[in-house]
């Protein structure tokens, strides 16, 4: 058992732990970094399975990441666009395969219309109220108290036209059910990524991959760190009290006891309550916590001996609402002659699998894909499903989201530290919500805050 003294303990070595740690090192702090796992990398994870290189967690880069993409050029890290010539597959309401090339669906003009139409009102919306501060928001209260699913049905009586709406949201954001999150949780998304239209746009939201993989930026950010990063020590309690020069902290984990002056909670806020803490936080905090929850997702991954959807003169590229595996994309790690599918299966799809056993989902799901793409889909080499619903450290995907009324209710209160504790993570972001860009700019806020608590001058770009 490790007993040390530091100025600040990050709990949980993702990419938003890790960057605050690296911060507050380079500003002169001393830090100790406690992560559950037996890995860093939070919520990325670079695996390799039956011998093949998996994105078991995040992956994807889009031009609008610009803090991830600057740590990523500062690391000596490459990127590679997602395979994406050919056209895409569409299985519309009246279940069938189409194929189809440009940006729109291929829907009649009627349900292209209302699509335009919900898109331009939550372009408008996402312009309007931003990503900062949209619990502030004359609207809030109003867009946060209806259901998504709702809130799409009072504009447009096409139902082909909101489940396609709402499966950009939904299913390949949130990964809840369109009922379960409001249209201000909604609009939140779409500001986080600049646009609705953003999200809409599988070239933009899914542009490009790291060559070997996204967890590469926690490894070197933690490489950098060295020993005060201490792996398979799941934080316990957290007791602290005013002294003469702030606060008295103590960090209680499995691997490690340490004295600090800060703390920072660098994990999902469903896990907050894994944490005892003494005194015990607001009911303020305990009533927040409370209203925030992970969606569900399983991510596929199929590998071929080689991408035969290419030779068809397909993308990879597939869509369906009413599909179990509702998106679909080439996934083909870089330089490699195989080709990989990645597909998603989202909320209450997910919940349904689930209930097979393993070989029944395996080939509901792989007869899915091949719905779209044809048979040669239902003999991977490798399948695998990443189910991060059941990883004891994150319980979910892709990251939280307020219930019904949540975001007006409780958002200005998220990023409130109580006494010595902070928090940081991707589920707290503006710009970049639920990504790693998201979470690397949570980070250096938030070790930005303590430095200014701590009376450090803050660094250049921090």
């Amino acid at each position: 058992m490790l007993n040390l003294n530091r100025d600040v303990v990050v709990v949980g070595a993702g990419p938003s732990g890790l960057t605050a740690a690296r911060e507050l090192k380079k500003a002169g702090l001393t830090v100790a970094v406690l992560e559950a796992r037996d890995r860093v990398g939070g919520r990325t994870w670079t695996g390799t399975v039956d011998g093949a290189m998996l994105e078991i967690g995040g992956q994807w880069v889009s031009p609008d990441q610009t803090v991830l993409l600057e740590l990523l050029d500062e690391l000596g890290l490459q990127t590679y666009p997602r395979y994406r010539e050919g056209e895409s597959m569409y299985i519309g309401a009246d279940g069938v395969p189409v194929r189809y090339a440009g940006d729109s669906f291929p829907v009649d003009p009627d349900t292209q219309a209302e699509m335009d139409k919900l898109t331009a009102l939550l372009d408008g919306l996402a312009a309007d109220i931003g990503a900062t501060e949209p619990w502030a928001h004359p609207k809030a209260r109003e867009l946060d108290t209806i259901s998504f699913h709702h809130w799409l049905r009072q504009h447009s009586s096409n139902e082909e036209a909101c489940n396609n709406i709402g499966l950009f949201i939904a299913g390949g954001m949130l990964t809840k059910p369109a009922h379960a999150f409001s249209a201000l949780q909604a609009v939140l998304m779409a500001a986080s990524a600049g646009s609705f239209t953003h999200l809409t746009d599988e070239d933009f939201i899914l542009d490009r991959r790291v060559v070997g993989g996204m967890q590469q930026v926690s490894l070197l950010l933690a490489q950098e760190l060295g020993d005060d990063v201490v792996l398979n020590s799941p934080v316990r309690t957290i007791n602290w009290e005013p002294d003469a020069e702030g606060h008295r902290v103590k960090v209680a984990s499995d691997g490690a006891t340490v004295n600090a002056r800060f703390v920072i909670m660098a994990v999902p806020p469903n896990l907050y309550s894994r944490v005892s803490f003494n005194p015990p936080l607001p009911r303020r905090q305990h009533q927040m916590h409370q209203h925030q929850s992970l969606g569900l997702v399983i991510k596929v991954h199929a590998v071929y001996s080689r991408p035969f959807w290419r030779n068809s003169g397909l993308s990879g590229t597939c869509f369906g609402a009413g599909s179990l595996v509702q998106e679909v994309y080439d996934n083909t790690n870089f330089g490699d002659t195989r080709g990989t599918l990645v597909g998603f299966v989202s909320d209450e799809k997910a919940d349904a699998v689930f209930e097979l056993g393993a070989d029944g989902r395996k080939r509901a799901i792989l007869e899915s894909i091949a719905g779209f793409l044809g048979a040669e889909a239902l003999e991977p080499e490798v399948y695998y499903e990443s189910d991060w619903g059941s990883e004891e450290w994150t319980r979910g995907a892709y990251a939280s989201s307020y219930d019904l009324g949540g975001l007006h209710r409780y958002g200005k209160d998220q990023h409130a530290p109580v006494g010595p504790i902070y928090w940081s993570s991707s589920d707290l972001a503006a710009e970049g919500y639920q990504h790693v860009d998201g979470a690397i700019r949570m980070g250096r806020q938030t070790a930005a805050r303590i430095l200014e608590e701590a009376r450090v001058a803050v660094p250049a770009g921090a």
